[in-house]
C-alpha cells in the first residue's frame, strides 16, 4: 500500500515540528524540506501535500521574506497540482472585524503586518492552487519556544503569577499546536473533497486573562495571580530590537475581544475533539518549572 507523503517546510519550527509528528503518527511519509540543498518545487515532486511551516523568524523580516516564501509554495503546488496547508494568524482581522473571526468576517487590518497577512492570503486565493488556510490564535506549545505564552505571560507561573499584555477581562484566542497539527492531517486526508480555497478557523480557547490564570491555578494546584505587563521596558528596547516594532504594532489584538467561528471546522471535521484546556496547559508549562524542581522530579522517577 502506497503511503501519502507530506512535505513539511520549517519542520524544526513551532507548527512544522508538530505537523511532522502528527503526519507521521497518522501513517504518512514525512519529507522535511531543506532549503539549503533543494528548491521547494524540486522537493515537492511526489508529495501529496505541502505543509507551510516555513516563516520569517522575526517581525522585522516580514516585509522582505513573507510573500516570497509563500510564492515559492504556490509555485511548487501549481507545478505538482497538490494542496498547500497554511497555518495563518489573525493579523488580517483588524478593528471592526470581530468579535467573531472567520471566513465571512471582513479583513480590515491596515497596519503593515496586517496588510502583509492580507496580501499573503490574497496570493493563495488568486493563484488557483488548492489551499487549506488555517486561522490560528496565539500559539501554545509543548516546549518553551519563545512565543507570547512562555516568554512573557507564563514564565513565572510556578511562582504563582502570570503577566498579561492586555485587559484582564478581554477574550483572546489561543491555539494548542498539537490540535492545529491534528486538524491539518485530518483536512489533508479529506483534501479531494474540499473547496479550492478552504479557510478553516481553529476555535482553540477564547480566554480572558482571568480565565487563563484560573486554568493555570487548576493545573499547578496553587493560586495564580494575573498582573499587567509593563510595556515601557519594551518600548525602551525598540531602538536596539527592530522586531519590537511589530510587537507594538499588533498590541491592539490584546484589547480587541474576539473568538474564532467554530462552524467551518464542525462542518468539515465533525469527529474532531479538541484537547482539554488543562491538559494543553499542563504540557505547555512543564518546561517552565524551575530547574531544581525538574531535577528533583527526575531523581524521584
Amino acid at each position: 500500500m502506497t503511503r501519502n507523503t507530506a512535505l513539511i517546510t520549517g519542520a524544526s519550527g513551532k507548527f512544522g515540528r508538530h505537523a511532522a509528528r502528527a503526519f507521521a503518527e497518522a501513517g504518512w511519509h514525512v519529507r522535511r524540506f531543506d532549503r539549503k540543498r533543494e528548491t521547494l518545487t524540486e522537493a515537492a515532486a511526489g508529495a501529496d501535500v505541502i505543509v507551510m511551516g516555513m516563516h520569517p523568524p522575526s517581525y522585522d523580516l516580514w516585509a522582505k521574506e513573507l510573500l516570497p516564501l509563500h510564492r515559492q509554495a504556490i509555485d511548487a503546488a501549481r507545478v505538482h497540482d497538490i494542496p498547500v496547508i497554511v497555518p495563518g494568524n489573525l493579523y488580517a482581522f483588524g478593528p471592526g472585524a470581530g468579535p467573531v473571526f472567520g471566513p465571512d468576517a471582513p479583513q480590515t487590518a491596515v497596519n503593515p503586518l496586517g496588510l502583509l497577512r492580507r496580501r499573503m492570503e490574497t496570493l493563495y486565493r488568486e493563484s488557483g492552487v488548492r489551499t487549506i488556510m488555517l486561522y490560528c490564535g496565539d500559539f501554545i506549545d509543548d516546549r518553551a519556544s519563545g512565543n507570547w505564552f512562555d516568554r512573557f505571560i507564563a514564565k513565572d507561573v510556578w511562582k504563582g503569577r502570570i503577566t498579561y499584555p492586555g485587559p484582564l477581562d478581554t477574550p483572546h484566542v489561543w491555539c494548542w499546536l498539537g490540535d492545529a497539527a491534528r486538524i491539518a492531517v485530518a483536512l489533508a486526508e479529506k483534501r479531494d473533497t474540499l473547496a479550492r480555497f478552504e479557510p478553516v478557523p481553529i476555535p482553540g480557547y477564547a480566554l480572558t486573562g482571568h480565565d487563563l490564570a484560573a486554568a493555570l491555578a487548576r493545573v499547578t494546584r496553587r493560586p495564580v495571580r494575573a498582573g499587567h505587563l509593563a510595556w515601557w521596558p519594551l518600548h525602551l528596547l525598540r531602538p536596539v530590537m527592530p522586531m519590537l516594532k511589530g510587537v507594538f504594532e499588533m498590541r491592539y489584538l490584546w484589547s480587541l475581544p474576539h473568538r474564532l467561528d467554530p462552524a467551518p471546522l464542525e462542518r468539515l471535521l465533525p469527529e474532531f475533539r479538541a484537547t482539554p484546556l488543562d491538559e494543553a496547559l499542563a504540557a505547555a508549562i512543564r518546561d517552565l518549572r524551575p530547574a531544581e524542581h525538574r531535577a528533583a522530579k527526575a531523581l524521584v522517577a
